[in-house]
């Protein structure tokens, strides 16, 4: 892990175009900005684990067509 210290409006690049913005410092709580391209996907912690979470319930999950006598089968990937 790279720890970096930044003052108030500097920003942290990651590559050619992501860069993160310190934008406000209030108490113990950091406000900060993501600018990335729209097709990278940015989530916080914990929204990334739920989505984790909800996929992979959905990839072990068996769904049944009774109607057809079928069951569906699933291609294992998952996201994010």
């Amino acid at each position: 892990m790279l720890i970096l210290s930044r003052k108030l409006n500097e920003k942290i690049m990651i590559g050619d175009d992501i860069s993160v913005s310190l934008i406000e410092i209030r108490g113990d709580q950091v406000r900060l900005g993501v600018s990335a391209p729209k097709n990278v996907k940015v989530f916080r912690q914990e929204v990334f684990d739920a989505i984790k979470a909800e996929n992979q319930a959905a990839l072990e999950s068996k769904p049944v067509f009774p109607e057809l006598g079928i069951e569906a089968k699933r291609e294992s990937s998952v996201l994010p």
